[in-house]
């Protein structure tokens, strides 16, 4: 059954993922728009193979720096014309009880729900992740012109205009096909972005990340908060403090092999990285004597993270 649904996704050398993906959202969506950064292997040849399945429009645009901002821009200048918009990783796909839950329920849909929200499983190794951090509950559908990305280098959630989201019963999943070096070089960069994030937060270094989380769904606001709390926390102490409430209190131990080592991965290594991140510009701030709580400080800053991480504030 296809849906009144456009389909938008991100892609940059996706090349293992795309096929999956498309087999996937082709079933139940009118429209594909697949924006790509532009990608050097044939993500795009294997996208435009699929476009006897579905109206599927392949749009190259330059990387502006994060996903929130291209999906924003996606959404700004690229006409939609279905009622809703999906929004969805190549990497990821919608089980088909989650499939079947859209069927029944939009058709029905009451006006003043504008945000659907489905609950993300991970597949990692191979494997579904049960424990530790499932489910994670993310707004990934809204109503057409009702939603847009909040502007975040990391973390980022899909805001509404006006209106009420949802929580659907079903799942969909994050499931990577790429090696463990490949995820951990991917997470060596997300934790640049997210030590940027961070800064940001603590030094006011531009008003353009915004900390908004008006319209967030309920699990977004909270995940903000705690963030913010986690944030507040001494270095190294609370990222060795989250991996054991992962994988001790939340259960990540009864997930064998795999579980250890994502969340080994994710809680701890990339955790401690963030803040090796920090501890970086900490030291360098203190070797040039600079104060980030003052313009000139804010300004070096953000020039050093141009320069060291490719992050332009």
């Amino acid at each position: 059954m296809v849906l009144d649904i456009t389909t938008i996704i991100l892609t940059y050398n996706e090349e293992i993922h795309i096929a999956r993906c498309l087999e996937n959202v082709c079933k139940f969506s009118k429209r594909v728009i697949i924006v790509d950064s532009p990608s050097t292997d044939r993500t795009r040849e294997i996208a435009e193979s699929f476009s006897n399945r579905t109206t599927i429009d392949v749009i190259e645009h330059k990387y502006p720096g994060n996903q929130a901002e291209q999906f924003n821009w996606a959404i700004d200048n690229i006409k939609i014309d279905t009622e809703w918009v999906l929004r969805i990783d190549a990497d990821e796909y919608l089980l088909p009880e989650l499939v079947a839950e859209l069927e029944q329920k939009l058709p029905e849909m009451p006006k003043e729900v504008t945000g659907i929200e489905f609950k993300r499983r991970h597949i990692f190794m191979g494997k579904w992740v049960k424990h530790g951090i499932y489910p994670v509950i993310m707004m990934r559908m809204f109503r057409t012109g009702f939603g847009r990305y909040d502007a975040r280098l990391m973390d980022e959630h899909i805001t509404l205009k006006e209106g009420r989201s949802i929580v659907l019963d079903n799942d969909f999943c994050d499931h990577t096909l790429t090696n463990i070096s490949d995820y951990c070089r991917k997470h060596i960069n997300y934790a640049q972005r997210e030590a940027t994030e961070i800064l940001n937060e603590t030094y006011s270094l531009t008003a353009g990340i915004s900390q908004n989380d008006l319209n967030l769904g309920a699990q977004a606001q909270e995940k903000h908060r705690t963030k913010s709390k986690y944030n507040s926390l001494p270095l190294f102490w609370r990222s060795f403090a989250y991996f054991c409430y992962r994988y001790f209190l939340r259960g990540g131990f009864l997930d064998g092999k795999e579980g250890f080592v994502f969340a080994f991965i994710q809680g701890w290594w990339y955790r401690t990285l963030v803040d090796v991140k920090i501890l970086e510009v900490r030291k360098w701030l203190k070797t040039n004597d600079l104060n980030p709580n003052t313009e000139d400080g804010r300004q070096a800053l953000k020039v050093y993270i141009k320069n060291s991480w490719g992050i332009e504030l």
